[in-house]
């Protein structure tokens, strides 16, 4: 039983019950996986008294569920392919540890059906459904088809395979808008939608690409884009007595780039009716390939017609947002893996389910909202995770980690109940305002923000609700305080030592002197100059162009301060590292940092005189990642705005831009790897600028 809300009559049944023989389900399960999924595992095992084995590869040795599990073994390098993806070394480390078990999380391998062929070959069990489910269902257009044959509504769509080499034929008989989905994998990765027959062929071939580096394989199905769109999907359950049951319904409308963002349980749109039906057409599914264990349906629901349905995919795994079904049913779906995989019934029926009380789940990523949602990397330098009635997180982070770019960006998730909708997205909002993650920018504000929207209050959620709201969502308010609190924290430290100032001591400032200590400051794209007059503790700080405040900074722990600004006290985390420093408050966090007084000097002078700002002529990466494509060459005559080279970083592609017309030079080809601010191309002018030119002039080497 887990949670506040603890409701199914049976789950008594479900605490740690003996195996088939009488002993514990089994002896030592390897969780195969990494990040929050493998913690989130490994803590049910550590319940049942099963012991852990944990995987890694060398870019999480000095990971979480690393520390957590009974014994842990090294898969190889960081790239995935290389260590959670290779199939003959997970089985080796189940093998060399005594593993009984393998669990494979959600990602990674967990829909893969060569582990399952070689788990049944080593003897080992698999938690989770058989080959022929995995292989049914792990292929969209085979999955379609077959569950058509069985009697569920399905999306009208095409595979391209069935399509001939007519595409744009076969688009136009599936209707726009449509999306482009790859056949395998999940996640929204390699999802395009396409409004017109020109933007067609672009997205076909970017869904290609990035099916096919994500799943390895390309192979792709075009499928009727629902008006009003909303994400409904179903939680099942199966074991191998002719036991199936669903436990509600989930909503996942609130998505970004087909990524979900914030998940609950049940859905404002269902009435009981339909949660009935979509639930027995879940079970129905679930029956078709023979399901064993834990997995979900997911469909697509018009919010004008919401009695309507249509089958999507169903993921043969556990999936992310499983613990929002967890808080309303009192299950706990790893323990109802794990008991199938041991050849256990379920011990309950469809008709021992009740849903109770309401819960909403949000996905922490590493990633920056205020720069197009760019993945983020770094080290956690503080960190605080909420606690409190109906508050839940499944989290891998710990003060030290280093976040890095190969995996994908998700850090944590915060989940909250109560007895009812408003009662719980209350509690999610304070349990967010309680989350600090200062050395990596996450989108802990932006989930704070979306919360806030008065159509997610009043639950009318479609899948566009984000995206057309990103210019609020995603807007920063003016806020003096990271500026004031970040000079004042490193005036603390000139007060303890001159020495301590780093780059930040811009000026002969001495202990006792008179005059101000100036900063240059900058956070994202903004950059101010603050001078502060005094003591940390009582101060007077001027942000150049604006009248002078006193302000009192007040360090309460080695980490945290309190900065008395305008007769408000604002309690405060914070953070050094190097030149920046890191100002957390109420779930937001801005890193500030030095700046080069020269390049602010040539800033102030171009906004004194009203001259322009030359555009940087160079092209940098935003994020560590890979190049997967390069649009232009070394010598071509490109105008600003023009795609140059496309970067994949946390499973997501990121195509950078010229800033201005020239001649590009490249510093970079496929496959080369990246970091942060990595220089990728240079524009120099045109040495024709403002004249006029050949059209063709510059393809002609």
């Amino acid at each position: 039983m887990i949670g506040p809300h603890a409701s199914l009559v049976a789950t008594t049944a479900l605490a740690a019950s003996p195996g088939p023989s009488g002993g514990p389900l089994f002896g030592t399960v390897l969780v195969a996986n990494r990040g929050e999924i493998a913690v989130r595992v490994i803590r049910t095992l550590r319940r049942l008294g099963i012991r852990s084995v944990a995987v890694y590869s060398d870019a999480d040795r000095d990971a979480l569920h690393v520390a957590l599990a009974d014994a842990a073994v090294r898969l190889g390098p960081a790239e995935p392919r290389a260590s959670y993806l290779d199939v003959a070394a997970v089985v080796r480390a189940a093998q060399a540890t005594g593993a009984d078990a393998i669990h494979p999380g959600y990602g990674f391998l967990s829909e893969n059906a060569d582990l399952a062929r070689a788990c049944e070959a080593a003897g080992i069990v698999l938690v989770g459904p058989g080959v022929r489910a995995l292989e049914v269902m792990g292929d969209k257009i085979r999955a379609k088809a077959h569950v058509a044959a069985a009697g569920v509504p399905v999306t009208p769509g095409v595979a391209l395979d069935d399509a001939g080499d007519d595409v744009e034929a076969a688009a136009a008989r599936v209707g726009y808008p449509l999306m482009v989905k790859p056949s395998a994998g999940g996640g929204g990765k390699g999802m395009t939608r396409v409004d017109r027959p020109d933007d067609l062929l672009d997205a076909l071939e970017t869904s290609r690409r990035v099916a096919a580096a994500a799943f390895g394989d390309g192979t792709l199905l075009l499928e009727r884009f629902v008006t009003g769109p909303r994400h409904i999907e179903v939680q099942v359950l199966a074991d191998a007595h002719g036991g199936v049951a669903h436990l509600g319904e989930r909503e996942c409308s609130l998505q970004r780039r087909h990524q979900k963002v914030v998940e609950e349980a049940p859905s404002p749109l269902l009435d009981d009716a339909t949660r009935d039906r979509i639930g027995a057409a879940a079970c129905d599914v679930a029956r078709s390939v023979g399901y064993l264990g834990a997995g979900t349906v997911e469909f697509i629901v018009s919010d004008e017609e919401p009695g309507t349905f249509f089958f999507m995919e169903m993921n043969t795994r556990l999936q992310v947002e499983h613990p929002v079904t967890e808080l309303v049913t009192g299950v706990d779906l790893v323990e109802c893996q794990l008991r199938v995989a041991a050849g256990r019934p379920l011990g309950f029926t469809q008709q021992d389910v009740r849903l109770v009380g309401h819960a909403v789940e949000a996905r922490v990523y590493a990633e920056d909202p205020e720069r197009g949602f760019l993945p983020t990397a770094g080290r956690v330098l503080v960190l605080d995770e909420p606690t409190g009635d109906g508050v839940r997180v499944d989290s891998a982070l710990r003060a030290g980690l280093e976040v890095g770019s190969t995996y994908d960006p998700m850090l944590a998730k915060v989940v909250a109940s109560g007895a009812d909708r408003a009662t719980a997205l209350a509690r999610l909002d304070a349990a967010l305002s309680q989350t600090t993650v200062l050395g990596v920018r996450t989108n802990v504000a932006f989930l704070r923000r979306l919360l806030a929207d008065v159509d997610v209050r009043a639950g009318r959620l479609d899948t566009g609700l984000i995206e057309r709201s990103l210019p609020e969502l995603t807007a920063r308010e003016p806020d003096r305080v990271p500026w004031i609190a970040a000079a004042l924290w490193r005036q603390l430290a000139l007060e303890d030592g001159p020495a301590a100032a780093g780059p930040w001591r811009l000026d002969g400032w001495r202990l006792g002197d008179t005059r101000a200590v100036g900063y240059a400051l900058g956070t994202g794209d903004d950059a101010v100059e603050v001078e502060v007059l005094g003591r940390a503790g009582d101060a007077t700080v001027t942000i150049v162009g604006e009248e002078p405040v006193r302000a009192r900074l007040t360090r309460t722990a080695t980490d945290a301060a309190d900065l008395e600004l305008d007769g408000v006290v604002h309690h405060l985390r914070l953070a050094t590292d190097g030149p920046v420093t890191w100002v957390g408050a109420g779930g937001a966090a801005d890193d500030v940092r030095a700046r080069g007084r020269l390049e602010r000097a040539a800033a102030d002078l171009a906004d004194r005189t009203g001259g322009p700002r030359a555009a940087d002529p160079t092209v940098r990466s935003p994020m560590p990642g890979v190049v997967v494509t390069v649009d232009v060459a070394t010598g071509d005559l490109v105008a600003a705005g023009q795609p140059l080279v496309t970067i994949e970083a946390m499973k997501m592609e990121h195509r950078l831009v010229a800033p201005q017309d020239g001649v590009v030079t490249l510093r970079v080809r496929p496959t080369d790897r990246v970091t942060l601010d990595q220089v990728v191309a240079v524009i120099a002018p045109s040495p024709h600028e403002g004249q006029e030119r050949d059209p063709h002039e510059g393809n002609q080497q």
